[in-house]
């Protein structure tokens, strides 16, 4: 099947590599749609249960649902989508920070260039390989790769490190999809990144609010609005059909973020007739030497709901939830929303064999709030009844971008998803996991096995998990 997209009439018209934010028409939204009942609210849930991708008129009734009775119903929709489309499998990677030089001065990061306390290196290559090899050593398979923005590191440094990180092979790891979250390139840059066989190329808005978004970027590249956002643009026009898209709450006003992700996605689908791989929603949090107004905290209850009103918005969007938010907020978030977390995350540099039981504010970028190691979170999942996933699949066989669109927007990929989850849990539970985790991990596997009705599919599945117990590895559908 074809997606087909339905466009919208905005007061900014979508066009290839051009700005596409109103903040007057998203606030129209917002306050035409205030004090909603709960049969419009109930109205725009049963569209979203049905896989629809909702308007910013429909999001705009789910902001502005406050009453307790509206936001348990968005939760409890929000974790019944999640399980129609995604089943029960949570994709596991880890950030490595390549390099922390920078030219920008955001007031919100420890890399600001105006941070003198801040300690600053990039990897050399054998830093690299030695991080790469401690990731693997834990069973991790996904990396985003973190870059400061700096022209020391322009695409073909970002492509080297890319080639670097998917030769190191040790014993029985490697790793098999390598993320980006840099500067925005031009597309020639952009073209070179791809040839390096990138993954997703994240690069986030911070705000979409242009006033806000001018005060909080006070010099350096990134202080150009329009640039940054017709980023991802360019990336799609250099072929680049995987891309993340992300606003980092706190900066202002977070149902103003909520609508203008949204209107990220119709810019996505109205120029390119495909919606971006991930939404990232961080929250602002301590950095060395960082400056930020208070005005725009969100509260973990308006956090969790708006999550909830994400993953409802945008059925087929996976939704990433970082180490930045401590366990409890995680856990909870993830049962209505989330499809992707990292795990045995450290964001100092050299961080993954430093060994150090203290964070350290001057070698990282924010500080985060889930300590926890990789197996601590595997063995939670596995407890908690998820299954946790490495799989890199689609993006070998060529399931990306609008062919990834053709299969998740119906919710075809809950086929693919979850066997592919079992068969990467079952690597990490052979090579990795401890006894405990490894007891408790295959239960999970057996479990899920009896659930399958399509006999011929499982004796497939059956048969790979078997030979992943001999020995082989990298299997799937």
């Amino acid at each position: 099947m074809s997606i087909i997209y339905h466009p919208q009439q905005y007061a900014i018209p979508d066009r290839a590599m051009e700005n596409f934010i109103d903040s007057d028409e998203i606030w129209s939204f917002i306050k035409q749609n205030e004090n909603p009942t709960i049969e419009q609210v109930e109205r725009v849930i049963q569209r979203s249960l049905d896989k629809n991708r909702l308007t910013l008129e429909e999001t705009a009734i789910l902001v502005n649902a406050r009453a307790p009775e509206m936001v348990d119903r968005i939760k409890a929709a929000a974790r019944e989508l999640k399980e129609r489309v995604y089943g029960k499998r949570i994709v596991l990677f880890a950030p490595l920070y390549i390099g922390n030089l920078c030219i920008n001065d955001c007031t919100y990061c420890g890399f600001r260039t105006s941070n003198k306390n801040q300690e600053r290196m990039t990897l050399t290559n054998e830093d690299l390989i030695d991080q790469v090899v401690a990731l693997e050593d834990h069973g991790h398979k996904r990396l985003i790769l973190v870059y400061g923005e700096h022209p020391k590191y322009n695409a073909e440094f970002i492509a080297d490190t890319v080639k670097t990180v998917y030769g190191v092979k040790n014993k029985n790891g490697e790793i098999r999809r390598v993320n980006i979250n840099a500067a925005p390139l031009d597309i020639e840059g952009f073209k070179t990144v791809k040839e390096a066989g990138i993954g997703t190329y994240q690069i986030f808005q911070e705000t979409y609010h242009r006033e806000t978004y001018e005060k909080v970027h006070k010099s350096g590249t990134k202080k150009h609005y329009d640039w940054r956002i017709a980023g991802l643009d360019r990336a799609q026009e250099a072929g680049i059909d995987d891309v993340g898209i992300g606003a980092l709450l706190g900066l202002y006003d977070w149902r103003f973020e909520v609508l203008s992700l949204l209107r990220h996605v119709n810019h996505f689908e109205a120029v390119y007739n495909v919606g971006p791989h991930t939404i990232s929603f961080p929250r602002i949090k301590s950095a060395s030497g960082f400056e930020v107004d208070k005005k725009y905290d969100v509260s973990d209850e308006d956090f969790t709901r708006l999550v909830a009103i994400l993953r409802l918005a945008v059925p087929y969007t996976g939704l990433i939830l970082t180490a930045r938010e401590p366990g409890y907020i995680r856990d909870e978030i993830m049962e209505f929303g989330v499809s992707q977390i990292d795990g045995g995350t450290n964001i100092e540099m050299k961080g993954y064999t430093s060994h150090k039981e203290q964070q350290d504010l001057d070698l990282e970028q924010f500080e985060i709030g889930d300590n926890r190691s990789l197996n601590e979170i595997m063995d939670d999942l596995v407890g908690k009844g998820y299954i946790p996933s490495f799989c890199t699949a689609c993006y070998r066989l060529n399931r990306t971008g609008e062919h990834f669109m053709e299969f998740s927007v119906p919710g075809f990929i809950k086929r693919f998803c979850q066997p592919n989850a079992m068969l990467t849990l079952a690597e990490y539970l052979e090579d990795y996991a401890p006894a405990a985790t490894k007891e408790k991990g295959y239960q999970l596997i057996q479990d899920n096995l009896a659930s399958y009705e399509d006999e011929q599919f499982k004796d497939k599945l059956v048969d790979r998990l078997d030979r992943i117990k001999k020995g082989e590895r990298d299997l799937y559908f």
